[in-house]
């Protein structure tokens, strides 16, 4: 077959042709498996099983003790030492460890917490309109969509404002590492950046934490650095991983679907019309048929615990598998005429979010929360508003991701 998941050059290819190689995949009788070039210093060369069906990405999902998180859940999965520098990321970890972490930063992400939050989601909204207003029309990922997330992220944890541009600028040079990479040279200077920008987070939140510790405020560092009441707080190495796993998965799963939802509606002005005729009756199942048409992460790794036996494939301990969540999001077994972008479709089974299990989105309803704003503000303020063009996208294996849109309104 032409089609090698584990080589730059498939992720290279148009959005179009890829989703049809990943319908031909799932035709077939048991997952594909694809080997990985070793690259020294930066990645083992395993290998591993594509899952492409809904059904198997469900059951993978499901069987955390199968499928498990560790060593790590990213593909290319990252060289030993990583770890060691940065400590442990709570998506890496199975239960016990990953239920402890989850029940202390769970806190952040109550109902309670969320609608206190509403009110500044709301002025964060306002704020970026007015700029596009007052600036003109330009690149909506700059000007909107990269916006939101990390202000609510930063607002959430009490980054000073002083800070925030930094916190941007290591975002960004930590989003370009994600993915596959043609060459061991730009392999490694993309993972100098990356590492020399996760090193700056932690220790900004790190410094923040232990002035919260002597002088507790309202934000959430305060909240994750002293005990919950049973008694269970976060370190400093835990802090530091938590702050960016909030940065990249929070940003990135809404700046991306936000990103890509513009130019949906722009290409799809039946369902724009549709919305906007009833827009609080039809919002909510329009974030989530953007987010299963986009499927903002591709894809997850799980490394398996014992011999299993999955859809006639006999898998051995050790092997790995892959979930790809934007195939699993474009099975016609249960989105028939998947490809189309239909906002009166039953999405509840997507997997945008994460499979279902331990493992399920923690920040979900937080993404759609600021997204179900964001277009809210948009559409009634910019009723004109429209991409231009096509978008520019990153090219990855992990994160579709919108590196640029042109707009106007």
């Amino acid at each position: 077959m032409d089609i090698d998941l584990a080589d730059l050059d498939f992720w290279r290819r148009p959005l179009k042709e890829r989703h049809e190689a990943f319908a031909r995949l799932r035709q077939l009788d048991h997952p594909v498996f694809f080997p990985e070039k070793k690259v020294p210093l930066l990645r083992s060369g395993t290998g591993f099983y594509a899952l492409v069906r809904h059904a198997d990405v469900v059951e993978a999902s499901r069987n955390a003790r199968v499928f498990s998180s560790e060593p790590a859940v990213t593909n290319p999965e990252p060289p030993g030492w990583v770890k060691h520098v940065f400590g442990e990321s709570m998506v890496n970890m199975d239960d016990p460890r990953h239920a402890r972490l989850r029940r202390i930063v769970s806190r952040a992400f109550s109902p309670r917490m969320l609608q206190n939050l509403q009110a500044d989601i709301e002025q964060a909204c306002a704020r970026i309109v007015d700029d596009v207003l007052a600036k003109g029309p330009g690149d909506f990922v700059t000007q909107v969509a990269a916006r939101l997330p990390i202000h609510v992220i930063c607002d959430m944890m009490g980054i000073p404002e002083r800070m925030r541009a930094k916190v941007h600028e290591h975002v960004d040079a930590s989003t370009a590492y994600s993915g596959v990479r043609p060459s061991v040279l730009q392999s490694a200077r993309l993972a100098g950046k990356n590492v020399v920008a996760l090193l700056a987070l932690q220790r900004m939140v790190i410094r923040l934490g232990h002035e919260r510790v002597a002088d507790p405020g309202g934000d959430l560092v305060s909240a994750l650095v002293t005990a919950n009441p049973d008694g269970e707080r976060l370190t400093d190495k835990e802090l530091g991983s938590f702050f960016v796993l909030l940065l990249v998965a929070g940003n990135e799963t809404a700046r991306n679907t936000m990103a890509h939802g513009i130019k949906l509606l722009t290409d799809h002005p039946a369902q724009r019309e549709l919305l906007m005729s009833d827009f609080d009756g039809h919002i909510n199942a329009a974030i989530e048929e953007m987010v299963r048409h986009v499927s903002p992460i591709i894809q997850f790794r799980r490394t398996v615990t014992e011999d299993y036996s999955l859809r006639g494939l006999e898998l051995k301990k050790g092997d790995r598998v892959v979930l790809f969540y934007g195939s699993a999001n474009r099975d016609e077994e249960v989105f028939p005429d998947a490809d189309a972008f239909d906002i009166t479709r039953d999405t509840k089974p997507h997997v945008g979010f994460g499979g279902p299990g331990p493992h399920f989105c923690l920040g979900a309803n937080l993404a759609r929360q600021e997204m179900r704003t964001m277009f809210r503000e948009l559409l009634t303020r910019l009723p004109g508003i429209r991409s231009v063009g096509e978008p520019e996208l990153l090219v990855s294996n992990f994160d579709n991701s919108v590196r640029s849109q042109s707009f106007t309104f």
